[in-house]
């Protein structure tokens, strides 16, 4: 009898992740966190911090503020823009990794692409995100950084 009763456990978990794979993921995840991220550079670091991003059509937007030390007169902020479709973040609902491209647009107008890859940590809200900023056509900053969807209402 107790092995009926884990087969029926296994087989209601199995039907509830089934149930949030086939789920809209649009109306799942309306806000995105990314952790700050910290990461080298010659003679220094750049800390790259994200408010919390919020889904707007296909893109994820918000505010961002890069520190460079030493080099503060090098700080910059604007706007964070990165383009998750819904097809995009139904692969990430079953556990799969994504692509996802952007752009960070500085106060004064000077736009940086941004390249990522996002790995879900199984299916959870949370997983682990690599961010490419091109600074230039050869200067590429890297940061390596954790996120975590916020469930929320279309």
């Amino acid at each position: 009898m107790p092995r009926f009763f884990s087969f029926l456990a296994a087989s209601s978990l199995a039907a509830l992740l089934a149930l949030r794979v086939m789920a809209d993921p649009a109306v799942d995840t309306q806000k995105a966190v990314i952790a700050p991220a910290k990461t080298s550079i010659y003679l220094g670091n750049v800390t790259l911090a994200v408010a919390p991003l919020v889904r707007q059509g296909s893109e994820y937007v918000s505010d961002y503020t890069a520190t460079v030390f030493p080099f503060f007169f090098c700080n910059e902020t604007g706007e964070f823009r990165i383009q998750v479709s819904d097809s995009a973040l139904f692969q990430l609902a079953r556990g799969q990794p994504i692509d996802f491209t952007g752009q960070a647009v500085r106060n004064d107008g000077v736009i940086r692409v941004i390249q990522g890859h996002a790995v879900p940590q199984g299916i959870t809200d949370d997983g682990t995100v690599k961010i490419r900023v091109h600074l230039s056509r050869r200067i590429v900053v890297v940061f390596n950084t954790t996120y975590h969807l916020i469930p929320g209402i279309k």
